[in-house]
Parts: C-alpha cells; structure tokens; sequence
C-alpha cells in the first residue's frame, strides 16, 4: 500500500475507534500537556521539561505575569524585520493607503495596484507577526489571549482601509490589555479606526447635526447592535431596539479623521462634533450625564459593568478554555469574579485555571485549525524560516488569518470545524508536514545550490522520537497500537495526524 494511503487509512481507523478515547497514563504528564494545550499552543519539547520540573501551578502563576518571561533573541530579531509593524495608523494610511485624487486627473492604473500589494503586505506581515509570536514565544498564554480576544472583537481585514490598520488594531487595541481589565480593552478597540471601519460607525451621523443636515446622512445602528450583542451583554442580555438606536445616537461623530485633518493630526481617528446628537438619552434605563465625547465613554462604562457582560465573558473564557457547552456553575462563579474585580481578566483566569471544570475537562476541546497547524510546528520544533506554508496551511483548513468576514468571529467549537472532509485535510496537512513537504525552511539544501547562488532551504522531516518524547506517554490505546504497527517513516507523520493531537 502506498504510505500516503496507509497514513490516512491508519488515521482514520483511530478516528473510527473513538475521538473521545479513554486515557489512563501518568498523571504528572497528562497534566503537563492539559495545561500546554489549553495556556499554550500546545507543547514544546523544552516546555514540557520545564513544567514537569516547576510542576502546573508555578507554570500557571508564570504565564498569568507574562511581562516577566524573557522572550527568546530570535523572535525578537524576527519580527524587527517586518517593517510595517514599526509604523502607527496615522503612519500606515500616509505611507501606504490610496493616493489623494486630483481634480481634472485620472491616476494610471498602475498607482492602483502599487497601492493594493502594498497594503497587502501589511496584512501579511501582521499575520507573520501573529503566527511567529504563536509559535516562539514563552509567554504563550498572553499569545492564546490575543487570538481569543482578536476573535470575540473580530475585524476582517478586507473591509476597505482595514487593510492597513488590521496589525496596528492587534498590536495596540488588543494586545496591551489581554490580561488587564476588561473595560480598557473595550475602550481601545471602540475607538480604533480599524473598528469604526468595520462596523460602518464612519457612516454614522445625527440627522439633526450640521453634517447630518448638509450630506443628508443618517444614523448607523450596526456598530451599536454588534457592541452590545457580541462584545458586551450577549444576545440576550436584556437590552432593546431602543436601546440599539440610543447607543448609535451615542456614538454619532466617533469617526476615522480626515487624511488632511489639520485638527489632531497626530489621530486616526477622532470625536467629530458636527456629526453627534447632542440631544438628552436614556440607555438601559440609566440617564446618561455627559454629552459628545464624554457620553460614548460614560455608555461603555455601562456596558463593562452590567452584569450581562459579566455573565457573557464568564461564558465566553469557560467555553474557549474548558468546554463547548460549560457547566452554568462555572460561568456564574467567572461572573462573580469579573463583577467583584471590576474586570480583571487575569483575576478571572486564575479562578477559571483553579476549577474543577477545568482540571476534568482533559482532551474535551477540538482544535481549531489555527491551534492545530500552530501546535504541529511547536510540537516538531522546526525552524520556521518561511511562514507562508503554515499561513497557507490554516487557510486551506478554513480559517484564514485576519480573514472572518463576519462580526462573531471564528468559532471555537467541535461542531464548528469537525467533519470527514476537515479531518481528511488535517491528516493531509500532518503528512506533507511531518514528511518535510511544506517549505517552512529548516537546513540548506546543497545539492540544489551553487557557488555564484544562495542555497535555498529545504525542511528536514518531523523526528518522531521528539514527538513521543512529548506526547508518547498520554496517546490513546488506540493510537499507540497504530504507532506501534506503523513503518518508521510514517510515525511523526501519524501522530500529527491522530485524533489526539486534534484535540486539546
């Protein structure tokens, strides 16, 4: 039998054999890799070592202070080589957005397409930025906490300049506050131009404002539906109609400033005048007491302390961290937390890291296809030199990086991305990877090169004796028994492709 059929025939017999097998290894490791798979993006060989000698807890008390991780030298000089990362969003729409149009004069087409691959490259280097630091960092769970709150505050990056601020939005609304409190974090991504962008809050305008009257433009109601129903208070968190049209009156003239603004320059996006309803509100039964800008912040103050919000973040962490369906206990108690600590995600995290629910809830998550090919290289301990393959990889798997069209973002849940064609593609994936068929670029090649050229890189296959010493002890019956059938040259390539690496 060729070996690329026996490896999907292998595979897909341990899938047969159950997806929730029964495990009975060592606890210690079992441990060791529970807490890999959910605080990290899986393990890594010298992870692994490091949280059986300082044991879960101290582990744990490490990545909940991840300021205090030194990062490694590599990851550091990996992504000082992205240069659009070193520019802010006033910075990246004057370099590299659309050239201002001259009355009486058609741009060549030419200027179009020099414009779109450089906005272009601005994504790509953001999604480089994102998988890199997935890949490399020791302060993993600061890593895991950027893709879970990208994912709750989603932006897609294909909505017109969102092209250029998407890694701006990540590297400064969403990364500094992952672990802090909550309310800064709804504060910072209200207000980015990426944001505004996406949920159409640049269209929005009092129809009785100057501007409302002049451009006969009028009210938005999508930003303000989408912050309560998605970011805050959840789909049923007692709010109304009225209530959506009141916070989109609020947040009339919160808007991307003007390209020749000479007012706030320095911003890219502003509190315009000309554009709010300054007339009296009422907003989920609370009259408010400011006005213009001041209104807005005192309407998120709101959102962040209801107690709906408690409950709907309670409910988000429960389920990305410990089940698809969580226990209603563990999001009232993630609720207490959040309500007493005014919001203190890490304060929440604790708790949720310290509950039962968490500790018996081994191997009960599905991978999302981000976690999944992020974990293969963590687990493989390759050099990724070249990013694309994985980047392609995790698009091909049907989630493209910075790619969620839709608000609600990617979901993190079993019945989201498991199905035959799924698991046939994942299997494909571990074999070309573990085989060295993605050029992720680990050893020079000599034969392929020459004196008067660089020698290109070729990767070396995945040493499945690496991942065994990772993960041998805690495989399913099941899986060690096809491990154990297998020819050498397809180990690494079937543990990959089992359904326990697919799990977490």
């Amino acid at each position: 039998m060729h070996c690329r059929h026996y490896l999907a025939a292998a595979c897909l017999l341990i899938c047969l054999a159950g997806l929730r097998p029964s495990y009975a290894q060592p606890v210690p490791d079992r441990q060791a890799i529970h807490v890999l798979n959910r605080l990290a993006f899986g393990p890594t060989l010298e992870e692994f070592r490091h949280i059986q000698a300082i044991g879960v807890d101290r582990y744990i008390a490490e990545q909940l202070s991840p300021e205090a991780i030194p990062e490694p030298f590599e990851l550091g000089w990996r992504l000082g080589a992205l240069e659009t990362l070193k520019y802010n969003a006033v910075q990246l729409r004057q370099l590299f957005g659309p050239l201002p149009a001259i009355r009486g004069f058609k741009l060549p087409s030419e200027f179009a397409k020099a414009r779109d691959e450089r906005a272009r490259s601005i994504v790509r280097e953001a999604a480089q930025a994102r998988l890199l630091r997935a890949v490399l960092s020791r302060r993993q769970l600061q890593e895991v906490m950027v893709d879970f709150w990208f994912n709750h505050f989603n932006v897609f990056a294909g909505k017109e300049l969102d092209d250029l601020w998407i890694g701006d939005y990540e590297q400064r609304a969403i990364r500094p506050f992952v672990l802090g409190r909550f309310r800064d974090l709804l504060f910072a991504v209200t207000k980015h131009p990426a944001m505004l962008v996406y949920l159409d809050n640049t269209l929005s305008t009092s129809p009785a404002s100057p501007a409302g009257r002049n451009n006969k433009v009028g009210l938005n109601e999508n930003f303000a539906r989408e912050l309560m129903e998605l970011h805050t208070l959840g789909v049923d968190g007692g709010y109304t109609e009225d209530d959506v049209a009141t916070l989109a009156r609020v947040l009339t003239g919160w808007r991307v400033n003007r390209l020749d603004a000479r007012e706030y320059p320095e911003h890219a996006a502003v509190f315009e005048r000309a554009r709010h309803d300054f007339s009296p509100k009422v907003f989920l039964g609370q009259p408010l007491r400011s006005s213009g800008k001041a209104e807005g912040e005192e309407a998120l103050d709101i959102l962040a302390k209801s107690p709906a919000t408690a409950r709907h973040i309670g409910f988000k962490l429960a389920q990305y961290f410990v089940a698809d369906e969580p226990s209603p206990a563990l999001v009232e108690r993630l609720a207490g937390r959040f309500a007493a600590t005014d919001g203190d995600i890490r304060e929440v995290l604790k708790l949720l890291f310290a509950s039962n629910e968490f500790w018996e809830s081994y191997g009960g998550k599905y991978k999302t296809p981000y976690h999944f090919v992020v974990a293969a290289a963590r687990a493989a301990g390759i050099p990724v030199n070249n990013t694309r393959p994985l980047l392609a990889a995790i698009g091909q798997l049907g989630m493209p990086v910075f790619g969620c069209v839709t608000p609600d973002g990617y979901k993190n849940t079993e019945a989201a991305w498991l199905s035959p064609d799924a698991t046939t593609r994942r299997i494909g994936f571990a074999t070309a990877f573990a085989q060295g068929g993605l050029p992720i670029g680990g050893l020079a090649d000599p034969a392929r090169g020459s004196l008067d050229t660089p020698l290109p890189l070729r990767t070396p296959p995945v040493e499945a004796a690496r991942l065994q010493q990772i993960l041998g002890s805690t495989l399913s019956p099941s899986t060690r028994q096809a491990v154990a059938e297998a020819p050498q040259a397809l180990l690494a390539a079937l543990i990959l492709g089992s359904p326990d690496f697919m799990r977490r």
